[in-house]
């Protein structure tokens, strides 16, 4: 299955007094791979988000099953979990990548709603066209 991948070195800062990644940090990549996502794949939606569109996480998780250090290289593969209406799963795998292996140490799942701000209230909305074009060649 083809998945998005963002790749990133683990940093002091994200790491805790023990010496291993602070889990809330498993979330921000899925954030972040989520932007970088955008970026590359759907950037009319980018612009779109000046314009009155939110994408609103609404519900997210992490399952961890290995720990991860300063300087690790993780790989975030993003895939397309279900796309209904006005939401969107997403499903992320966290590998450890070695010299020659790749390990995986966390998965998670995101669900983003799709709105549309309207004055003081948000209305929900189709997945924009551009983002669910984008979307379907991760279907996982």
């Amino acid at each position: 299955m083809r998945a998005y991948e963002y790749h990133h070195i683990v940093g002091f800062e994200e790491t805790n007094l023990v010496g291993n990644v602070y889990y809330v940090n498993h979330l921000r990549w899925q954030g972040r791979c989520r932007e970088m996502f955008l970026r590359e794949h759907a950037p009319t939606v980018l612009q779109e988000l000046q314009h009155g569109l939110a994408l609103a996480t609404t519900r997210c998780s992490c399952e961890y099953s290995v720990e991860l250090l300063a300087f690790d290289h993780v790989i975030v593969r993003m895939r397309l979990g279900a796309l209904t209406q006005n939401r969107i799963t997403l499903l992320f795998e966290y590998w450890r990548k070695g010299e020659t292996t790749e390990e995986c140490v966390a998965r998670g799942e995101q669900q983003v709603a799709c709105l549309r701000r309207e004055g003081n209230r948000v209305v929900p909305i189709p997945v924009p066209a551009p983002l669910r074009e984008a979307l379907r060649q991760y279907e996982g």
